[in-house]
């Protein structure tokens, strides 16, 4: 099932899914389900899964909608826009994090970020290089088992998430922007504890490899940045083989072209499961009731091979095999307030 969230302007918020060229507005016969966290409560008191909530939920008269009119509208305007796919009534109960060095290309590009070298030695040099090969050596364990640790990192909370057409800022402070092209899991805790996957949507986990260029060990600051999801939530996509596009345009011309960037286990050096067992590890993680973005991780950055910054007007698409849309955002200038020290006062 491929789920959407929309807002019309002067009525509110809806949830619904794609139905060949249409979007099945959900919310207009089941006026209790308004959003994804709603639908996963219902389903929750119901004892059901998501998707027999959600499509049970849907009737013949409810209201549909032309998807690429949704696609093509303006966010904030007055015509029905879309929104993130997969969200929560406090933002603040979002957890957004990461899982970085699990593909062959995502390592040559941080090894050649923290060397400095044009191409990665024959022994692992660099703690990036050093880290990828754990994954290769235990990365993959036996169902049941627990393998190694991947990297991880911390984001933001919910504040951070972008939708398709909203943009992704550049921050006074930062040095650059960088795209980074990958899926995004999308979680719900249920009431027990435990963690349940709703589905997987596209994603752009915007960050400043500049930053992280300089040490290493600025990676954790350098991913405190906005990032996107959209346009729609997969619930039943099949982790193991995808393959992604990310294109960059500058007053209408193309200055960037991915080409095509694999993902999904076979191109992984740890397993789905093993990344979200060590995710979902921490009790912290668990908390009944909190949401959680994870991204993936991606093959291949625009970072080590161009020559040019990220400047607001830049669009950037993904687009992937078995997504009906792409996700498509700007790059915006940040607050220009962010650029000054901040003073702290006595309270």
């Amino acid at each position: 099932m491929r789920v959407v969230q929309f807002v019309i302007p002067g009525v509110g918020r809806r949830v619904g899914f794609v139905d060949g060229d249409d979007v099945v507005d959900v919310t207009s016969s089941s006026s209790s389900l308004s959003s994804v966290f709603d639908v996963f409560e219902a389903s929750q008191a119901a004892g059901k899964s998501f998707d027999e909530t959600l499509g049970g939920a849907a009737s013949e008269g409810s209201d549909r909608l032309n998807y690429a009119d949704l696609l093509a509208a303006k966010v904030g305007g007055d015509s029905t826009y879309l929104i993130a796919p997969f969200d929560h009534p406090d933002d603040h109960r979002v957890i957004v994090s990461g899982t970085g060095l699990t593909h062959t290309g995502s390592m040559k590009s941080r090894d050649q970020m923290h060397s400095g070298d044009a191409a990665p030695t024959e022994e692992p040099a660099t703690d990036s290089a050093k880290m990828f090969q754990m994954g290769i050596d235990g990365g993959k364990p036996e169902p049941g088992e627990r393998g190694t640790s991947p990297e991880w990192f911390y984001k933001g909370n919910g504040t951070i998430v972008r939708g398709p057409g909203e943009g992704l800022e550049i921050p006074a402070f930062a040095l650059d922007g960088g795209e980074e092209p990958e899926l995004g899991g999308c979680y719900f805790i249920d009431k027990n504890g435990v963690p349940n996957r709703v589905g997987f949507a596209l994603g752009n986990e915007w960050a400043d490899h500049e930053t992280e260029r300089i040490n290493y060990l600025y990676l954790a600051p350098s991913k405190l940045r906005s990032c996107s999801l959209g346009p729609e939530l997969i619930t039943d996509f099949a982790f193991d083989e995808l393959e992604l596009e990310c294109t960059v345009e500058r007053d209408g011309e193309m200055i960037y072209e991915s080409g095509p960037l694999y993902s999904g286990e076979e191109y992984m050096s740890h397993t789905l499961a093993n990344c979200e067992d060590h995710h979902f590890k921490y009790p912290l993680h668990r908390v009944p009731g909190d949401a959680h973005v994870h991204f993936f991780g991606t093959s291949q950055l625009s970072y080590s091979t161009r020559d040019w910054k990220f400047e607001p007007g830049d669009v950037i698409t993904i687009s992937a095999e078995g997504f009906s849309a792409p996700l498509r955002n700007s790059v915006i200038d940040g607050d220009p307030v962010e650029g000054r020290a901040i003073r702290v006062v006595k309270a």
